[in-house]
C-alpha cells in the first residue's frame, strides 16, 4: 500500500511510525527574564561532532526561550525518568515551571545558564547557533523550526562510564516511536560493527 497526505489510506500519517525509534531531546531553557521551560522534543538529533538540533512546530517556548538566552540543555531520559519527561509536555501557561509541575529537581550547568534535569544520567549543554525556519512546498509561513545548538559540555554521570567509554545502554534511555509508542535502549541489545578498512 502507499499513504499520501491527500488520500488518508491510513487514518494516521506512519511516518512517525517509520522514522524511528527517536531520541528525545529534554530540552531546557531560559529566556531573558531568567524564566525555565523544560520539554521533550523527539525530532532531536546530533547534526555534527559538535552540534546538536530539536524542531519545533509552532513557536514555542523551549524555541523562543534558547533564542532569548541564547542557550539549552538536553537532559537524557531515561525509563526510569519517562513519567516524569511525559509531564513535562503538558501544556502549561508560559512562566510556569515545568520542573515544578513534574517534581524534578535542577542541578547547574556548567557552561550555560539553563539547568540540567538532577537525575538525569546525561546532559549536553548547548549554546543556540540558529533558528531554521522550515518552509514547505510551495511556499507559505512555515509552521516548523529546526533549532541548531553548539555543544559546549557534556555531562555524564561517572557510574555509567566505563573504560573510558559511556554504557548508553546501562543508562536506558527511552525513544520515540509512532503513536503513544516509546522504546527503550537496554545493554544486551548491543551489538558493534567494526568499518571495514579502504582498499
Amino acid at each position: 500500500m502507499h499513504y499520501a497526505a491527500d488520500e488518508r489510506t491510513l487514518p494516521h500519517n506512519p511516518l512517525k511510525a517509520i522514522v524511528a525509534p527517536r531520541p528525545i531531546g529534554w530540552i531546557s531553557s531560559m529566556d531573558k527574564a531568567g524564566r525555565l521551560n523544560l520539554a521533550p522534543y523527539s525530532f532531536f538529533n546530533a547534526v555534527a561532532d559538535d552540534m546538536v538540533m530539536f524542531s519545533s512546530t509552532g513557536r514555542k517556548d523551549a524555541l523562543t526561550f534558547a533564542e532569548e538566552g541564547g542557550e539549552f540543555v538536553c537532559s537524557l531520559a531515561t525509563y526510569d525518568l519517562r513519567d516524569a519527561m511525559n509531564a513535562t509536555s503538558a501544556p502549561l501557561e508560559r512562566g510556569f515551571s515545568e520542573f515544578d509541575h513534574a517534581g524534578l529537581e535542577m542541578a547547574p550547568s556548567r557552561k550555560v545558564r539553563p539547568p540540567r534535569v538532577a537525575s538525569a544520567p546525561a546532559a549536553i549543554e548547548c549554546k543556540w547557533l540558529q533558528t531554521v525556519p522550515l518552509v514547505p512546498l510551495g511556499g507559505g509561513a512555515p509552521t516548523n523550526h529546526m533549532v541548531i545548538g553548539q555543544v559546549v559540555s557534556i555531562y555524564v554521570d561517572e557510574r555509567f562510564v566505563r573504560d573510558g567509554r559511556v554504557d548508553t545502554g546501562a543508562m536506558r534511555p527511552i525513544q520515540r516511536g509512532g503513536y503513544f509508542d516509546y522504546f527503550t535502549v537496554e545493554s544486551e541489545q548491543r551489538f558493534e560493527l567494526v568499518r571495514p578498512k579502504g582498499g
